[in-house]
């Protein structure tokens, strides 16, 4: 015997893609997801893609990943979708040192963060 499927937590007309661990602070990554929060799709795909961020090459690949969820798996117009969240949190972060002047060390952190972003179709009346 399986598991009874769980319920959906999105919406109908909604859709989502994550990527975990990016070695990148949070801090950081909240600039790039700052700049697609609220646009339709293609605005925000060309946003990324002329971004001078390092980091927006991956914030566009999960942008893609949740588009193409929306299309594939749950049948979306992908003309009427819009970045409905962009949600970025902190993972774990790797403790180095780093050598200093008269035997001494520095510690430094080196930050990974979490990136979620779901998009959603726009409604028919919202769109006229």
């Amino acid at each position: 015997m399986s598991k009874p499927a769980a319920p959906r937590r999105l919406d109908e007309t909604e859709a989502k893609a994550y990527l975990h661990v990016i070695h990148v602070s949070a801090r950081k990554l909240n600039l790039v997801a700052q700049t697609i929060r609220g646009k339709s799709a293609p605005a925000a795909l060309a946003e990324l893609t002329f971004s001078p961020r390092r980091i927006a090459r991956d914030v566009k690949k999960v942008l893609q990943a949740a588009i193409a969820n929306a299309e594939n798996n749950h049948q979306l117009d992908v003309d009427r979708l819009y970045v409905k969240e962009a949600t970025v949190g902190r993972a774990f972060g790797m403790k180095r040192f780093h050598a200093r002047g008269r035997g001494r060390a520095a510690r430094v952190e080196k930050h990974f963060s979490n990136l979620t972003v779901i998009v959603r179709e726009r409604a028919e009346a919202a769109e006229e």
